[in-house]
């Protein structure tokens, strides 16, 4: 199995162009970044893919061992980028996948150029001198909760997650995603995601990043975005006007014009 079957990999653009990766967050795929990734590719080679377990990777390359962490992740990350033999990537991780690139950027430094990280959250659980915006108890009963009704979760948390709730479709968009998610792995990924500590990982990254930080976001509140900015050196900070935590559905212009200024 290739690694562009096993991650669906799509490439599109500019063949000589610098190369922008988009990642998708938990529960999603890359259909995710349609009206964001396409404005790159007048002047960029876009490549896209799926999360192993998500949206049209082939589910038979998922392994409980490989991915126990967020780590197995990175490593299919820069599998990508060995096989397509890309340097100088402009990185764009979304959620959770925010914090895959920048264990890839650290692994292999010489692949990236930027690193826009939207949404990220390196930590979850609030702890001492930290605010991740959940408690243990709060993570363990949304595991549970995901556990014993994936899809009854799904539908509750998906509109919690997107925000906007001025605009339902945002939210059943997002809850649809969510439902065609294999159940089993869906649950693995919460857990890894939820559960991570990727704090120490943060002050590693030598890559010039951005984070881009909505209003009112539940998952990640502005608290983290600015932990992020502070431990990253020298990283940029945008506040976005967008709420919700999926700005690449929500504000794709303001997510388009952020991405533009900092290349």
């Amino acid at each position: 199995m290739t690694v562009t079957v096993r991650n669906h990999v799509n490439v599109s653009g500019q063949p000589d162009g610098r190369p922008v990766m988009f990642a998708h967050g938990f529960g999603c795929d890359q259909n995710m970044w349609r009206l964001v990734a396409p404005a790159f590719e007048a002047d960029h080679r876009v490549v896209l893919f799926d999360l192993v377990g998500a949206g049209r990777s082939d589910l038979s390359a998922y392994s409980p061992e490989r991915y126990s962490s967020l780590h197995g992740y990175a490593q299919d990350l820069l599998d990508i980028c060995r096989e397509l033999d890309l340097t100088d990537i402009v990185f764009v991780g979304h959620s959770v996948s925010a914090l895959i690139g920048v264990l890839a950027a650290n692994a292999e430094p010489e692949r990236f150029g930027r690193l826009v990280l939207v949404g990220p959250s390196p930590r979850y659980i609030d702890d001492e001198g930290y605010t991740g915006g959940f408690s243990a108890e709060d993570i363990e009963e949304l595991l549970e909760s995901l556990d014993s009704n994936y899809l009854g979760w799904s539908s509750e948390m998906a509109p919690v997650i997107m925000g906007n709730p001025d605009r339902p479709e945002l939210g059943e968009e997002l809850t649809n995603s969510f439902c065609r998610t294999d159940p089993q792995i869906a649950r693995q990924f919460a857990q890894v995601t939820f559960l991570s500590d990727n704090r120490a990982d943060l002050s590693r990254c030598k890559i010039p990043s951005l984070i881009l930080q909505c209003a009112n976001d539940a998952i990640a509140p502005e608290a983290v975005g600015r932990y992020v900015h502070e431990a990253i050196p020298g990283s940029e900070l945008v506040m976005m006007r967008a709420t919700g935590h999926c700005p690449n559905l929500s504000a794709p212009e303001e997510t388009i014009a952020a991405i533009r200024a900092f290349l």
